[in-house]
């Protein structure tokens, strides 16, 4: 009981020293494995490990195959969890780069580590090509934490991102693909009928886990499952698919339950973003049992097969050979220069399911007798503690030398994606700077996607906005929802991360009413708040340039702008194109000269009329833009009519 209990109490602790450390938790987790494990074999009394997995007659958690069958459970549900995130859209959209590095980079992967392995330690070609399947798998879990605090250009993180995403359940599935062939082999020379049995495989691990995907879409679309049942049902037949299957074709659970999840992840179904938070809870809770428990199954004996200058040459073959090999042909021919291939070449740590599958086959194949099988757990472990170990440590290192780190983070994060925040947004990313819009609301999402932009579905009192690496260059917050007070927890609680070269808000009804209750970090002006900016997109969904001549000049365009109902200042522009966030303190800007705009969102202001000239003016005639507009009417929809 101490054991168990203590494996969960030391896992959560594993996973909030690397939440707080910032590290990937495979590391701590590891680690602390390794030293209840191996490690304390040298240092106890008896010689025994502090945490035995199995049961050896005096000592132990599992009894006889027992840690198998949970170890398989456990990694069905993780690679379940891994499907649902991969999505046909996605693929769509990653672009070729990032589809040739998951395509081609894996094929030089599997080629190339496999030959290495193969003439390194004189394995099997079996063993060599399994061994480098699983360290195919880079992973989410490994890359986010490593690349958080790095602030890198948008597309360099994004590469990395998918890549670690989408090659996650492909890897695996490659990695189950290589170990069913072997399975099937042993003992019948890859005759007819280890053929046949391979295909046995693909076919039930295909047919279960499609079939029973769409019955449980079928079930939850027709309301059949009860809301407060819908997430334990969905495990409880990630279970059932992965026993039968198993029981129809031997080792083809692991592929039913990707294939379940894959489909499942592709679907429409409403419930999808609630089932996979709940998949990633269990998966957390799973991963902190899982791999202590597998780092203390293995041996000291294991260790000491990889202790020799082999296993340093084979690591750093994959690490300085393979890895950037496998970039450069992927990206031979893309935009990416040769700093950001580089640097792509160099971050490819390995993760949790290279881990976690390795374990698992090596130690079935263990049983099986299959020769060279017990080298695959402790070289995959080792790949993996080495790459999250050496990325971990010199990857903010290695931005700097070849200058693929930003000294300046210039993107900017505008909470609220109402009409006025996408004119704002739109006519921001216009001019070549990174910005993305964030809202719980899916429709205004929906629509600032169709007008090209960056937007993310986000709760701001979660805490998945800081686990999204690509807002690592994120350096401008701005708050422009219609709450008051989410707009000042937004900045209290995102100012240090997104805000630290300027965080701002709308000022609230006090102080709009009382100007000297204005806040530094107040937007645009104090009399325009969430109402006037809302009513001035609705009426007016422009936004227009004008030139500046000199300091005073535009002091009084600002004031003249104030004056109007239906226009508020947004920006101002310099002449290099370098855009600047007007606060409430408008004025507060020196060394103004020609060549500089001020960029405001409503209508047109003739500066040759007096303000009483402009009030006269029609809505018609106030609607049409002058050639210093740069933005197009939105209709109704929230939809671009039309722009210049």
């Amino acid at each position: 009981m101490v054991e168990l209990a203590g494996i969960v109490i030391l896992g959560i602790i594993a996973q909030w020293v690397a939440w707080r450390f910032k590290l990937p938790a495979i590391l701590p987790l590891i680690l602390i494995g390794l030293l209840v494990g191996p490690i304390a074999t040298i240092f106890t009394e008896d010689g025994t490990k502090l945490i035995e997995p199995v049961w050896n007659g005096a000592k132990g958690l599992f009894p006889g195959e027992s840690l198998y069958y949970f170890v398989s459970l456990a990694i069905g549900v993780i690679l379940f969890e891994g499907g649902l995130t991969l999505r046909r859209g996605d693929i769509a959209n990653i672009g070729p780069v990032i589809t040739k590095l998951i395509t081609i980079g894996s094929i030089v992967t599997f080629l190339c580590a496999g030959i290495a392995a193969h003439f390194i330690f004189d394995l099997s070609w079996q063993i060599s090509f399994l061994f480098s399947a699983l360290i195919i798998v880079t992973g989410p879990t490994v890359i986010t934490p490593i690349l958080r605090n790095i602030p890198l250009k948008k597309d360099v993180s994004a590469v990395l991102r998918w890549e670690g995403i989408l090659i996650d359940p492909l890897g695996a599935l490659v990695a189950v693909l290589v170990f069913e062939f072997i399975s099937v082999g042993e003992g019948q020379a890859y005759t007819k009928t280890a053929f046949i049995d391979f295909g046995k495989i693909l076919l039930f691990g295909f047919a279960f886990g499609f079939t029973f995907a769409h019955a449980m879409m079928l079930s939850i679309k027709n309301k059949l499952i009860p809301h407060y049942l819908m997430n334990v049902v969905s495990l409880s037949a990630v279970l059932l698919v992965f026993v039968i299957s198993d029981a129809f074709a031997h080792e083809s659970g692991l592929l039913a339950v990707v294939i379940m999840g894959m489909v499942m992840g592709n679907s429409n179904l409403p419930n999808l973003k609630e089932l996979l938070y709940f998949k990633e809870s269990l998966s957390v809770l799973l991963v902190s049992i899982l791999f202590i428990l597998l780092a203390a199954n293995i041996n000291l004996e294991d260790l000491e097969l990889i202790y020799n200058w082999n296993t340093v040459i084979l690591f750093l073959i994959i690490v300085f050979i393979v890895r950037p090999l496998g970039v450069f042909l992927s990206t031979y021919g893309s935009k990416l220069k040769l700093n950001e291939k580089l640097f792509v070449g160099w971050v490819g740590p390995r993760g949790i399911v290279a881990a976690g599958i390795a374990s698992l086959f090596g130690s079935k194949l263990i049983q099986k007798g299959v020769p060279g099988a017990e080298y695959i757990t402790p070289l995959v472990f080792m790949i993996v503690l080495g790459t999250v170990l050496l990325n971990a440590t010199t990857a903010r290192v290695f931005a700097k030398m070849v200058g693929v780190f930003l000294t300046k983070s210039e993107g900017i994060l505008i909470l609220g994606a109402s009409k006025a925040s996408r004119l704002i947004a739109d006519y921001i990313h216009r001019n070549n700077r990174h910005v993305v819009l964030i809202d719980n609301n899916q429709n205004n999402v929906s629509k600032a996607k169709k007008l090209g932009l960056e937007a993310l579905t986000a709760n701001i009192y979660s805490d998945t906005l800081t686990d999204n690496i690509e807002l690592n260059d994120i350096g401008y917050l701005m708050a422009l929802t219609g709450n008051s007070d989410i707009n000042e927890y937004a900045i209290e609680k995102f100012g240090k991360e997104f805000g630290e070269n300027g965080s701002f808000r709308l000022v609230n009804a006090d102080e709009m009413n009382d100007p000297k209750k204005s806040p530094k970090k107040g937007l645009f002006s104090h009399t325009d708040d969430f109402i006037k900016m809302t009513e001035t997109a609705r009426k007016y969904p422009a936004m227009h340039e004008i030139e500046l001549k000199d300091e005073e000049h535009y002091e009084g365009l600002i004031e003249m702008i104030k004056a109007e109902n239906y226009t508020i200042p947004i920006l101002l522009k310099k002449p290099d194109g370098d855009l600047t966030i007007i606060s409430s303190y408008s004025t507060d800007f020196h060394d103004i000269t020609e060549g500089y705009k001020l960029v405001y969102l409503g209508k047109t202001i003739d500066v040759e009329k007096t303000i009483d000239e402009e009030e006269e003016a029609g809505p018609d005639e106030e609607e049409m833009l002058d050639e210093d507009t740069v933005e197009g009417d939105l209709n109704e929809t929230g939809e671009v009519d039309k722009l210049d």
